[in-house]
């Protein structure tokens, strides 16, 4: 069964058109992590009246990445072989991307498939320019980056399969680029089966404030998956300088009561 996580908070006017694009593939169930919302995420989901969508709700904001956590275990928990990852606020044309994703996955017996948004690597900032180098570091420690680029499941449209989620640990989903590392040192295969430039995706437009604290998780992360990767403690330091972003809002306390419930 292939199914969808979705996160969302506070995506009123996005989420409908999220969830109807993705009826729109094989999908055959999706997950809608609503964490933290105050405006009508959760109305605008109940008026779809859409079946095979289940909604996990959260009052308080889990922070980034945790609701793929908590979706993840669930998915995996209700039998799904494949499972894609959707921002709720990506309103984008993202349809082709997600069918290749699962295409990969359930034919190609893919483990971990990524989208690639900077096939042409154009630098639209500094904070950009920054992120894109920590993930090149992370690609050529992995020994990637000649077939995978600057992909990562950090941005974007991914998967994974069910095989990658019986040796997980599900917390680790949190870090995204730790996941990447992960399926190398496992020796599972990783490919990235689509592209789609990051302005095409449709996300959300930031302020600097934001985007700033974004860069600084997405390459605190980064060297988290590095770190992990070569048997180190798992810091987020580089050249003295600590790369922390949102990291100190994730709510690992919720994610472990909620998979220690399992």
């Amino acid at each position: 069964m292939n199914m969808a996580v979705v996160p969302a908070k506070n995506e009123q006017g996005r989420i409908g058109k999220v969830l109807t694009l993705l009826k729109e593939t094989p999908v055959d169930k999706t997950i809608v992590v609503v964490n933290g919302s105050q405006d009508n995420t959760m109305k605008e989901i109940k008026a779809l009246k859409m079946k095979n969508i289940e909604i996990l709700y959260f009052t308080p904001e889990l922070g980034i990445d945790v609701p793929r956590a908590i979706g993840a275990h669930q998915a995996y928990k209700n039998g799904a072989t494949c499972v894609v990852f959707v921002d709720g606020d990506l309103i984008g044309n993202i349809r082709i991307q997600v069918n290749e994703l699962i295409h990969a996955i359930k034919t190609h017996n893919i483990d971990l498939a990524m989208t690639d948004c900077y096939p042409d690597l154009v630098y639209s900032s500094e904070l950009t320019e920054q992120i894109l180098l920590f993930r090149s570091l992370l690609n050529l420690k992995l020994g990637l980056y000649d077939k995978i680029g600057v992909a990562t499941p950090s941005h974007g449209p991914h998967a994974v399969s069910r095989r990658l989620m019986e040796l997980v640990d599900f917390r680790d989903f949190t870090v995204p680029p730790v996941i990447l590392a992960f399926a190398v040192r496992q020796g599972l295969s990783v490919e990235v089966p689509t592209k789609l430039p990051q302005k095409q995706l449709g996300s959300k437009t930031r302020n600097y404030f934001h985007t700033k604290k974004i860069a600084d998780t997405i390459i605190g992360d980064t060297l988290e998956a590095i770190n992990y990767f070569d048997d180190k403690q798992r810091t987020r330091c580089y050249l003295y300088k600590e790369y922390q972003g949102y990291n100190p809002f994730r709510r690992f306390d919720i994610l472990e009561k909620f998979l220690a419930a399992d």
